[in-house]
């Protein structure tokens, strides 16, 4: 299985070092970035090569893309890769929020033959949100609280540097969850295509000073009964937003690709 990593910052790093160190059934063919030091950087950790564009991976015997960006740059990225027969592994999972766009993806897809492959990021449960779909699911609810670093950037009317107690921040659906919080709650996409979609899927964020984990709670219920699902995950070694748990969940997305042995629904 051939890759090539779009984004040489700390995930795609991170992403690269385990393919190349972690016994994975892949190999590195491309990497690439638009900051070329930065791909300069991770090339002297991997063995790649550096693409000098998007139009190099696109014409390759590469099998799949591993968006590694931001949200911005997804959509582009599958826009023309999926037609051109590239699976994509998408780290950026708020570029799915858009329903129309989701529906454009699938068509892309189909034309070229290729997957969109979603990594289940710093949550767990999807297995089990899939599987209660099957029967309905008549609520979801996902509460996400992180210490202020992380949140830092968010686009929202706050100073979070002079929060002194826990706060809530957000409250609305999916859809207008990853609008003001484009780094940080990915998540709440991934539970909303694994659910009830975005619309229907509540959000809760809060900023806790006290915080040091990230931490995610999932409500759900419906035909099945109930779940609640809650992790603590240590924010990324190389980025305080990321969940370091985001960055190993894309390794083993890869790992399960290419093994013969698939668990989970």
């Amino acid at each position: 299985m051939k890759v090539a990593i779009i984004g040489c910052g700390a995930i795609g790093s991170f992403i690269a070092e385990a393919i190349e160190y972690g016994g994975i059934g892949a190999e590195i063919s491309y990497i690439y970035d638009v900051d070329r030091q930065r791909a300069d950087a991770l090339a002297t950790k991997v063995e790649s090569r550096i693409a000098s564009s998007f139009y190099e991976i696109l014409n390759s015997d590469v099998d799949i893309v591993i968006e590694a960006a931001s949200k911005k740059a997804a959509q582009d990225i599958l826009k023309r890769a999926l037609p051109a027969g590239k699976s994509v592994l998408l780290m950026s999972i708020g570029a799915l929020a858009d329903m129309s766009f989701l529906e454009e993806a699938f068509l892309l897809a189909e034309k070229g033959n290729s997957r969109i492959y979603l990594p289940s990021g710093a949550v767990g449960a999807l297995d089990a949100l899939k599987s209660a779909r099957e029967a309905g699911l008549e609520e979801v609810t996902l509460i996400t609280t992180k210490p202020v670093q992380a949140l830092m950037g968010a686009l929202i009317d706050v100073k979070l540097e002079e929060i002194e107690e826990k706060t809530l921040l957000f409250e609305g659906n999916a859809g207008e969850a990853i609008k003001v919080f484009p780094q940080n709650v990915n998540v709440a996409i991934a539970i909303s295509l694994s659910g009830i979609g975005v619309e229907k899927t509540k959000v809760k964020v809060f900023a806790d000073p006290d915080a040091e984990l990230n931490m995610h709670e999932i409500y759900a219920r419906g035909a099945f009964g109930s779940l609640y699902f809650k992790v603590e995950n240590l924010p990324s070694p190389q980025n305080p937003k990321t969940s370091y748990l985001a960055a190993l969940s894309a390794v083993a997305t890869l790992r399960r690709i290419s093994s013969r042995l698939k668990i989970g629904t």
